[in-house]
């Protein structure tokens, strides 16, 4: 009857101590992957991340909301001239040069709206410049090689109790499922600021109509200033992953199997979360709403 307790005992750890190292196996291959990603997919300028997507954004600009830009833009500017005319006592002291002005005024909006495209890379690509500074600066060694964190893996698992293998095989399982979690986190939020990036570019030529009016022109600087926030967004992003880099790389090997592998997910969830709170941060730095 011992013999066949010690049996299904020394069966119930071979099965525990394969499904903890298959847990481990891989276990951070899919968030490495996705961390080595950001820095490329950041310093991509909207033409240059899917040059396809970037051509029907720019066609549905220029074919559709650039004519409706134009409508605004012309209400706008006979509003304006009402208001110019109408703030010199109802033509009695007007004065030739507001026309000029007016003219001028309506020149420079037109050039701006036509131009749209032009202006919204222009930002991007300074963004992206300072990406690509960044990133020669910030360590861009950032992956988890479980190898290395933990050593002699299955040795120190034969050498504990049944009910501790049990609850190793728990915590890995839970662990690996999480991981999964957190590489489609940082999938959303890397690729949710890009699809951002051209749904905003797609509108562009309506804010720019508004900004030859005092009253309608906080449509248009404020556009310009989410513009500048979802552009250094990425440099945000970079920063997040240069400090990932070092806590990863600070990590002690340890005794404690458990210990080391709960201390990198723990470094992943905080990455995961600042990569979340970065729009917001930059929009607030920015003054973007």
């Amino acid at each position: 009857m011992q013999s066949i307790l010690e049996s299904i005992t020394k069966w119930l750890k071979e099965l525990l101590i394969t499904g903890i190292t298959g847990n481990f196996s891989g276990l951070f291959d899919n968030v490495n992957q996705k961390v080595g990603e950001i820095a490329n997919d950041v310093g991509r300028t909207p033409s240059q991340w899917n040059s396809s997507i970037f051509s029907m954004i720019q066609s549905l600009s220029e074919n559709i909301i650039i004519p409706i830009a134009g409508i605004i833009l012309t209400f706008i500017m006979c509003y304006e001239l009402i208001q110019m005319i109408t703030e010199k006592n109802n033509l009695h002291d007007i004065d030739t040069f507001i026309f000029f002005k007016w003219i001028f005024k309506t020149f420079v909006s037109v050039i701006i709206i036509t131009n749209t495209f032009n202006i919204i890379m222009g930002v991007f690509d300074m963004a992206q410049h300072v990406v690509s500074q960044s990133s020669e600066i910030i360590t861009s060694q950032t992956s988890i090689d479980i190898s290395t964190v933990i050593s002699d893996l299955e040795t120190k698992l034969e050498e504990m109790e049944l009910g501790i293998l049990i609850g190793l095989w728990l915590q890995s399982f839970f662990i690996n499922f999480t991981m999964h979690i957190l590489s489609i986190c940082i999938f959303i939020v890397i690729y949710g600021r890009i699809i951002e990036i051209y749904l905003m570019t797609s509108l562009g030529p309506i804010p720019f109509s508004t900004m030859a009016n005092r009253e309608w022109g906080t449509m248009g600087q404020n556009y310009i200033r989410a513009l500048f926030a979802i552009g250094f967004q990425g440099f945000l992003i970079m920063v997040c992953v240069g400090i990932y880099s070092v806590l990863v790389h600070s990590i002690s090997i340890s005794d404690d199997t458990i210990s080391s592998v709960w201390t990198c997910m723990g470094y992943t969830v905080l990455l995961c979360f600042s990569l979340f709170k970065t729009g917001t941060l930059s929009k607030s730095i920015f003054n973007a709403h």
